[in-house]
């Protein structure tokens, strides 16, 4: 009985020298924000009242998108690099090994001219 009280003291006292040597828990990332509160919330309110929320998206039709080349110039790149000799060719495919093309490129107008 005495070993129990003692035991169970000294678990106590344990418990109670962890607890005071705890630090204090101020979050995992301090908040940072440029928005002062009043903002923020006339913002979420905008963004609540703001018709056809909940729909889809693709269900109001075609989605725009920003052209940043011309369509000709897209397509010729994309046909030169669909049509090039070594495309499947992966510098990783042997150790130490590098990709040099010795084969001349079919869309280039000197390997047509020939």
């Amino acid at each position: 009985m005495k070993t129990v009280n003692i035991l169970s003291v000294a678990a106590l006292t344990l418990l109670a020298a962890t607890g005071v040597r705890a630090e204090p828990y101020d979050g995992v990332n301090s908040a940072v924000s440029a928005k002062v509160r009043e903002e923020v919330n006339a913002e979420a309110v905008r963004t609540a009242s703001a018709p056809n929320q909940n729909v889809a998206r693709g269900s109001r039709g075609p989605e725009t998108v920003a052209v940043s080349k011309d369509r000709a110039i897209v397509e010729a790149e994309a046909i030169r690099t669909a049509s090039a000799p070594d495309q499947n060719v992966a510098s990783g495919s042997r150790v130490n090994s590098k990709i040099i093309s010795t084969m001349s490129h079919p869309a280039d107008p000197r390997a047509q001219a020939k």
